[in-house]
């Protein structure tokens, strides 16, 4: 058995090649240039790949396409390291029976090609399978036909990922200008795995942050209530309760930020939702009745803002439109229209509005902070009289103003 003479990190360790059986050279010309040509077209391609794909499998499963069409071999396949297992599970590849990708391993010791490049570090090439006394080979190749194989290491700058593994059935010679070309495609893959490892990394951070931040404002308002209900009668007590709103609706959405899988962006109609019935538990006089006719996607800023300006409605009508407790109906409603943008309506059937309201007239903190709100979402604001009550229509445009 071949001991491990290099670093488990080197990425540019001396190949380990077996030479023909019979002494003689390999057979292909390394000087066939419209092959080599092909070979640099194609880690261009697997460049572009790398930068534009995000989703890891279909980037695995190109570059496994990728580097059997570099080589003019049937089959590639990436190895994934378990460590549980100590062994390389087929995470990607073509060319192989059903079955293969996604469920056969081999076990990284030294014993085999794959195992012996990982855990070294170092490239192997394998051209004569059937001959091979330097390492086992293993079932997987045994049973697909396979007669040559090049091994290289997968990593970034963090821990080895696995390796990448180009196998033939055809009679030939892999060359040392074949591991050029293949440790040019694992280094490519390599890096685009850390960026991907890296990325995961931050949107889990995020995603906690946001959790933690949820429940720091679950508690603040678990506090704000307990307060307010010693003085549920006085001035004192309803400003508890509308700053218990605002923090509710800012806690909301860092909870829907941390269940999606975008922290982007946040479903609007899911979320409004939410805040409708945080409402109706605080509201008890009142019942909110909530309807949306489609999934609205916004920028998770805006649909902050909007959902502030939706608490403030509700309170209002809340307070205003059914005075003393007497208690009644507040139909909230979102709707997307054809012309990029959606309308949100918040309706009562209360005693109305006095005549004359405007709110640029209107003195109170509540108004003070619509108009504010109405200015950052970019929405306007339509009062329409019913009989009985009075209908707050917000239009919002979905589309982000472009920058001056």
């Amino acid at each position: 058995m071949i001991e491990p003479t290099e670093s488990p990190t080197q990425r540019h360790a001396t190949a380990v090649v077996e030479a023909p059986p019979d002494g003689s050279a390999p057979v292909r010309s390394d000087t066939q240039l419209a092959y080599r040509l092909h070979q640099q077209d194609l880690l261009a391609e697997l460049g572009v790949v790398a930068l534009k794909q995000n989703d890891l499998t279909k980037l695995l499963d190109r570059a496994a396409e990728l580097a059997a069409d570099g080589l003019g071999a049937e089959l590639c396949k990436i190895l994934q390291y378990l460590p549980d297992e100590n062994s390389l599970l087929v995470c990607a590849g073509v060319g192989w029976n059903p079955g293969v990708v996604g469920s056969a391993r081999i076990v990284a010791d030294l014993a085999s090609p794959s195992g012996f490049a990982f855990k070294t570090g170092t490239p192997v090439i394998s051209n004569h399978l059937d001959q091979e006394e330097r390492f086992r080979t293993p079932e997987l190749l045994a049973s697909h036909g396979v007669r040559r194989a090049i091994n290289v290491i997968l990593q970034g700058d963090g821990a080895p990922f696995g390796v990448l593994e180009v196998d033939s059935r055809s009679a030939g010679e892999f060359t040392s200008h074949d591991l050029t070309f293949l440790q040019g495609a694992a280094n490519i893959l390599g890096m685009a795995i850390e960026r991907r490892r890296y990325v995961d990394h931050q949107l889990v951070l995020l995603k906690e942050i946001n959790h933690r931040v949820k429940n720091s404002l679950q508690m603040v308002a678990s506090m704000l209530s307990l307060q307010a209900s010693t003085m549920r009668d006085s001035p004192a007590g309803q400003s508890l309760q509308d700053a218990i709103s605002r923090i509710s609706a800012v806690a909301r959405v860092h909870e829907r930020l941390y269940r999606s899988a975008s922290v982007g962006s946040v479903d609007l109609s899911a979320y409004l939702g939410d805040l409708c019935r945080d409402m109706k538990a605080l509201a008890s006089t009142c019942d909110i009745r909530y309807v949306s006719d489609a999934e609205v996607s916004m920028v998770t800023d805006r649909a902050v803002h909007v959902g502030l300006l939706a608490t403030e409605l509700i309170s209002n009508a809340i307070k205003h439109a059914y005075p003393g407790d007497k208690g009644g109906v507040v139909d909230v409603r979102l709707v997307r229209t054809a012309d990029a943008s959606v309308t949100l309506t918040i309706r009562d059937h209360g005693t109305g509005l006095p005549n004359g309201f405007t709110t640029k007239a209107s003195g109170g903190l509540g108004m003070k902070i619509v108009r504010a709100l109405l200015g950052q979402c970019r929405a306007t604001l339509e009062i329409v009289a019913h009989s009985p009550g009075t209908a707050f229509v917000v239009e919002l445009p979905l589309t982000e103003a472009s920058p001056a």
